[in-house]
């Protein structure tokens, strides 16, 4: 059990979201809140909704007898951009003096490159194009998600976007965003969407690459500024063997290195460095309150509305510095057995209560042949002894004259640094990048035939894809039960990653000018090559941040068959009007998205009923 635990503030739907304090009136007079973060105190109430019916709570218990000023339209799609039931100017108007100023209509970065675009600026276009990502930038925009594909690529840049004289359109990004800062905010948005029969989408940092965080004709809630943060010496919930007591952090879910934890990472599960020892990420959680469908402010924890807290994590201290190693070798034989000697000995180190993780990364390298990159990384153990649990592979390496270089020194590392994960967030920018990926158990390590037919597959599906845009990432850690204690061990983590040694990817960096039919036919080359990771794998599943939003049978590989059925029963239960929705998400598979660009998955496109 991790020594300091999480309490979120705010969570809407399947995503984490949590609130911060801002400057408006109402917070001047609660500046000295001891018992919460400081926004929870500023929420929407009957009183703020008066007149504008717009804004208005829903009723879960009467869903499809409300009012007709409550009761959202019923028609096939979302309401979408020049529809007549497209709210009007007015109505956008009172939505912002409701948020104290907060809504927003950005235009695309990249609109500045373009001379036809009202935003042009060639000064701005060269900073995007040549120092932003040097900065936080990215990160910090409010339209922007990392895979840049899943907007519909409808306005990329490049040094020759101004005298191509190419079109921008705002394509996939939503059409208003709402900076939300106070749970109110967060209310507001959601009533609005759901009243006016909008589609709605969350954002934090937009470090997603499966199309959660935009969608065309949408309103975006942008929980990026919400950074509030509350350490709570003693913490005390439950009793007996159902309970915890300790040190807890009470986070607002824009609290970030690059990766906003609170928000998809908890919902998806999160693994990390130290996950072998300590659990994933949804396992840390303690208690969140949550913004729901109704525009209703609740708490979720163990006792309190039990199936929320179930769903909604998973459901959609000092460590040694990694010792880094490198295997480059001409003959393809000789390198994949280095390889397999990587992944093998990591495996057993894992599962023999080293604990620890194995980060790699195999990626052609020029000239020809792979390179494979390792980071070694283990918690709380001195230097002599990351020395000694590493030393066995760099003697089996030998025997087997496979050349490695490797830091058999490693060094310690500061855990007020990199125990909490304090990166500046720079180095970011949007890439064509798509992900596919599989849980593979340990079971594939513990039997010599499964081990040779899954490092079989990884060499075939590797050497097969790659080309100076394809790479194979495999990250070895052990997330089980026992690590995850309560109330971990009971939540909605997908039960592949409680079986998990590797969690393999193959990651296919597009080029920016792909065609529709380009990026159809490379998609259905690396569906066969990820067929390969399922065929040595079955019934296991795949981390849903990092996967393939066209993943076949996603309600069993994201989430795993039973946990999807109690899932849906929540979701039906919290939100009758499928009010928040993102590809395979859970009751997802309602909707879909009819996109005009023709790219798969994209979210370019009206969000209408699959029936």
């Amino acid at each position: 059990m991790p020594s300091i635990q999480t309490i979120v503030a705010v969570l809407l739907g399947a995503f984490s979201l949590g609130v911060s304090a801002t400057s408006f009136p109402e917070q001047q007079e609660r500046r000295n809140t001891k018992n919460g973060l400081l926004a929870d105190s500023i929420q929407l109430t009957e009183q703020h909704v008066g007149d504008f019916s717009a804004i208005a709570f829903g009723n879960r218990a009467s869903a499809g007898a409300e009012t007709t000023a409550t009761k959202p339209p019923q028609q096939r799609c979302r309401v979408f951009p020049g529809d007549s039931r497209w709210p009007p100017e007015k109505e956008w108007t009172l939505l912002n003096s409701s948020l104290d100023g907060a809504l927003l209509q950005p235009q695309p970065a990249y609109a500045v490159c373009y001379p036809d675009h009202p935003a042009y600026d060639a000064a701005r276009c060269l900073f995007l194009l040549h120092d932003a990502r040097s900065t936080h930038f990215w990160l910090d925009d409010p339209l922007t998600e990392l895979a840049q594909w899943t907007q519909g690529s409808t306005c990329l840049a490049t040094d020759q976007t101004m005298v191509q004289g190419r079109n921008c359109t705002r394509g996939g990004f939503p059409e208003y965003v709402v900076n939300a800062t106070v749970a109110k905010h967060v209310q507001i948005a959601v009533n609005f969407a759901r009243n006016k029969g909008l589609r709605l989408v969350i954002k934090n940092t937009g470090h997603d690459f499966g199309g959660r965080s935009v969608g065309a004709g949408s309103l975006s809630v942008w929980v990026h500024h919400m950074k509030e943060m509350q350490y709570i010496p003693a913490y005390t919930i439950g009793s007996g063997n159902g309970s915890y007591t300790g040190m807890a952090a009470r986070l607002g879910t824009g609290v970030e290195a690059t990766v906003g934890g609170v928000g998809g990472w908890v919902g998806g599960g999160g693994h990390s460095v130290v996950s072998s020892t300590l659990g994933l990420g949804a396992d840390q959680v303690l208690a969140l309150r949550v913004v729901t469908a109704d525009g209703r402010y609740v708490t979720a924890d163990p006792f309190t509305n039990p199936d929320l807290f179930f769903a909604l994590r998973g459901g959609g201290g000092g460590p040694s510095e990694p010792t880094t190693d490198a295997i480059v070798v001409r003959d393809a034989d000789a390198f994949w057995a280095g390889v397999g000697l990587y992944y093998r000995f990591c495996g057993n180190v894992i599962e023999a209560s080293e604990g620890g993780q194995g980060f790699s990364y195999i990626y052609p390298q020029a000239g020809g042949g792979l390179r494979l990159t390792t980071t070694s990384s283990f918690l709380n153990r001195s230097r002599d002894e990351v020395s000694r649990i590493m030393q066995p592979l760099y003697t089996s390496l030998r025997r087997a004259r496979v050349l490695a270089t490797a830091d058999a020194d490693p060094t310690t590392g500061n855990p007020s640094v990199y125990g909490a994960s304090r990166r500046s967030g720079n180095g970011y920018q949007p890439v064509n990048t798509r992900y596919r990926s599989r849980l593979l158990p340990r079971a594939n390590w513990a039997d010599d035939a499964r081990w040779n037919a899954t490092m079989a597959a990884i060499r075939t599906a590797t050497e097969a894809g790659y080309d100076e845009g394809f790479y194979f990432h495999g990250t070895l850690t052990s997330p089980t039960r026992e690590v995850a204690g309560w109330p971990g061990e009971g939540n909605a983590v997908n039960p592949a990653w409680r079986e998990n040694l590797m969690h393999a990817m193959l990651m296919d960096v597009q080029p920016d000018n792909y065609t529709s039919q380009q990026a159809r036919d490379r998609d259905a080359r690396m569906q066969r090559y990820t067929g390969l990771l399922r065929d040595v794998s079955p019934g296991a599943g795949a981390y849903i941040n990092e996967a393939d939003p066209g993943e076949p049978n996603w309600q069993q590989a994201f989430f795993g068959s039973d946990n999807y059925a109690r899932l849906l029963q929540v979701k039906r239960t919290w939100d009758p009007w499928s009010l928040f929705w993102a590809p395979t998400t859970v009751g997802s598979e309602g909707w879909r998205v009819e996109a005009v660009d023709g790219y798969p998955n994209s979210q370019n496109g009206r969000l209408c009923r699959s029936d």
